[in-house]
């Protein structure tokens, strides 16, 4: 008799946990054990010796702890999980830092129901895997290519700011001009012009309008 495969699920969204275990259910060789709707769940549910899982489905985007310091706790704590990140986020930065991280498979949510289980399988037999579009990208990545900008956290757009860009964010949220920043940072008007252009591209966003709804909603003001 082949050995059942166990798996707990980890996302901040019950309605996508429950898809995922949907399609789950499809394949005899797998189990769920459990799920979390928040990081600290997570580390909770894996310290209890009670509790095993071959494979821990887990999201970046989580309450209390996100996916990095789940991860993070597991590698401080010794704990040997296989984890596959099922996420939004595309951008080559954040599959490199998982998988620094120790994760062992990485699938986009896009392809969550074409990938999971077989995901599953093979890292739970000490393989590693990638949905179709992450392959790409690492491929990308070896062979030097030009890899474009995919979706990140905030805190990782954040971390792409400089001092100086945040002073410029900042100054915008208060409505001031580009003449008043510049006068303000000592700077010039064509200085200001060009980080705002900048943050515009790094933030993903539109206008003013957009910067101030960014640095209040991740609070920078």
């Amino acid at each position: 008799m082949k050995q059942k495969i166990y798996v707990h699920v980890a996302d901040d969204h019950k309605i996508l946990i429950e898809g995922i275990i949907a399609v789950i259910n499809t394949d005899d060789d797998i189990e769920i054990s459990g799920y979390s709707l928040t990081g600290k769940e997570v580390t909770n549910w894996f310290e209890d010796k009670n509790n095993k899982a071959d494979v821990l489905i887990l999201d970046i985007t989580m309450p209390i702890l996100d996916g990095f310091e789940v991860l993070k706790h597991f590698n401080k704590n010794k704990i040997d999980q296989k984890v596959i990140i099922l996420s939004s986020y595309d951008d080559i930065k954040i599959v490199q830092e998982m998988l620094s991280l120790g994760c062992k498979g990485y699938i986009t949510k896009n392809y969550a129901g074409e990938h999971i289980v077989k995901a599953i399988k093979a890292v739970a037999n000490g393989d590693q895997y990638f949905s179709d579009d992450i392959q790409k990208i690492l491929l990308q990545s070896l062979s030097k290519e030009h890899i474009p900008e995919g979706d990140l956290p905030n805190k990782f757009l954040l971390e792409t700011l400089t001092e100086r860009e945040l002073d410029v964010l900042r100054l915008i949220t208060k409505q001031l001009s580009t003449p008043e920043i510049a006068d303000k940072l000592n700077v010039s008007a064509s200085t200001i012009d060009s980080h705002r252009k900048k943050l515009l591209k790094k933030l993903k966003v539109k206008n003013a309008v957009g910067l101030a709804m960014y640095a209040v909603k991740n609070k920078i003001v």
